[in-house]
């Protein structure tokens, strides 16, 4: 195999064909001799006026070229294999559940939520009435919070697992090719739950189950392992030899239950801070320098971070193109998450802006032992909620106005539907987290002109960035410390952050579990 890099790829040339024969060309060769050229990466390069594309060309001899494989190619009849119980049909819960029958595993799969499909009806409730369903919202049900999390799917997890494959299966199942070789690859939150919705029909038709509206609400272990679980309150399921716990960062009630039981579990760092969201062309024109984007060029994204007072501040989930939305898991709190659909076509870009937080923040929660970051969390969504009119309008500031610290005469149009109020977020944000936003966005400025502009709104509160829990596991085993048999997965236990990395890890979990079966129980 031969590589060609085509570093200056003119954005209206994109052309796969044409691009594949002028690398065999660069190399002296020809289709004639048998050769075969597949694109590898295209990455986006905006620096200068013009963008362009990176294009990375493999060119094989024929003999040596094979077709990639269909990983799905290995999936198996499952239906009467002894089953691997999975808790949460996420990222992690689903791909840990492919893997499963890959194995020759049944997965059992227990998710709170409902289908892809039902679970529009409940984010419609949370957008336009402020009804919030504990159990169906922005981050439970199927496919996790990543099914309405913009879909991003770029990870720096590479000595995880194969995220080729990964990447490969949701193609398999109705992505567009282009997440294969695109460099910060992104499907988008309409096309996500069909994703999701075909990956839940692979797993059923090769003997799988996933059982929808089903929540744990109890376990029982003892020195030989896990060996049941109580759902919905009041149906037990034992002889259960191998669980794997994927549940997401927000399922509060199973750090409590684990605490209940025993279940060691640990605090781990997390952020806290608002989401900013800007017009978009405002973006496009600090990082493109052109306002109205020539045709195929994408809306702009950025990353910036800095250091305040010995904290990091950094944005968080850049949503370009995107939505603000409401992603409170229980009545009487707010948090807001962005997302963004498939052509990123919205005239709003987004990004969480959070700060590091340290025990110095919570140290009046205590009390809470391990918990005490979580109910440090939990606080300040209930605290922001309470400041309102009882509904998820979110209070908010013009970008220029939280710096100042004054109340908005005014609010910017936003993309955030059940709407905005105004008000002056340093009297609802911990202090130390309020001040260090205000400083580090004066930082921002310096390296993005243009980005402190009152046309931007700060809007609260962006709270879920990662789980403030951590399930511990054994490095090499990937099972619990404590607990035979159960087997921490996924952003909930704190061992990923995104769909990919919960994808890898989930994959990774399954392994170990199914290796745990076969050296103990056969």
């Amino acid at each position: 195999m031969q590589t060609v890099e085509l570093k200056k790829v003119p954005l209206e040339a994109w052309d796969e064909d044409a691009l594949k024969w002028e690398a065999i060309q660069r190399l002296g060769r020809s289709e004639e001799e048998g050769v075969v050229a597949q694109i590898d990466k295209r990455s986006l390069d905006a620096r200068s006026k013009r963008p362009f594309y990176r294009i990375r060309v493999n060119v094989f001899n024929r003999e040596e070229y094979h077709e990639t494989p269909n990983f799905s190619d290995e999936f198996q009849d499952v239906s009467q294999a002894r089953p691997i119980y999975i808790i949460g049909a996420g990222p992690a819960g689903y791909f840990a559940a492919m893997e499963c029958i890959s194995q020759g595993y049944k997965p059992i799969i227990i998710e709170r939520g409902k289908d892809a499909q039902a679970r529009r009806r409940d984010l419609r409730a949370i957008q336009q009435f402020g009804e919030v369903n504990p159990h169906s919202n922005y981050c439970f049900g199927e496919g996790g919070a990543g099914t309405y999390s913009d879909g991003k799917l770029y990870t720096r997890s590479h000595k995880r697992g194969n995220i080729f494959k990964a990447m490969k299966l949701l193609v398999e199942h109705g992505a567009k090719e282009d997440i294969l070789i695109d460099a910060h690859p992104h499907i988008g939150s309409n096309k996500l739950p069909k994703i999701v919705a075909n990956i839940r029909s692979s797993i059923e038709s090769f003997g799988g189950e996933v059982r929808f509206d089903t929540y744990m609400t109890d376990l029982q272990w003892d020195d030989r392992g896990i060996h049941s679980i109580q759902v919905n309150g009041k149906e037990w399921i034992h002889d259960i030899k191998a669980l794997i716990l994927a549940t997401g960062h927000s399922a509060r009630d199973v750090y409590e239950l684990l605490l209940c039981r025993e279940v060691l579990i640990e605090p781990k760092p997390f952020a806290l801070g608002v989401r900013i969201e800007h017009p978009q062309p405002i973006i496009d024109e600090i990082q493109y320098s052109q306002r109205e984007r020539e045709a195929g060029l994408p809306a702009a994204s950025y990353k910036l971070v800095c250091q305040v007072k010995d904290r990091g501040v950094y944005s968080f989930c850049m949503c370009p193109g995107g939505l603000v939305v409401p992603a409170a898991t229980a009545p009487g709190e707010i948090v807001v998450n962005g997302m963004s659909l498939s052509k990123r076509d919205s005239p709003y870009a987004n990004s969480g802006t959070v700060v590091a937080v340290e025990e110095e923040d919570y140290q009046s929660f205590r009390k809470h032992g391990v918990l005490a970051g979580l109910a440090f969390q939990k606080s300040v969504e209930q605290k922001v909620f309470r400041a309102g009119d009882g509904s998820q309008k979110a209070p908010a500031q013009r970008l220029t106005d939280f710096v100042k610290g004054k109340v908005s005469a005014d609010l910017p149009d936003s993309s955030y539907i059940p709407g905005l109020w105004s008000a002056e977020l340093g009297s609802v944000l911990p202090k130390g987290i309020h001040e260090r936003l205000v400083k580090a966005i004066r930082q921002f400025d310096q390296k993005m002109k243009g980005y402190y502009t009152h046309e931007a709104v700060v809007i609260a509160t962006e709270s879920r960035t990662s789980s403030p829990v951590r399930i511990p596991r054994d490095r090499k085993t990937y099972m619990h410390l404590q607990v035979k048999g159960l087997f921490p997965s996924g952003e909930g236990a704190g061992y990923a952050g995104g769909i990919i990395s919960a994808a890898l890890d989930g994959q990774n979990v399954a392994k170990a579990a199914v290796r745990y079966l076969k050296e103990n129980l056969l």
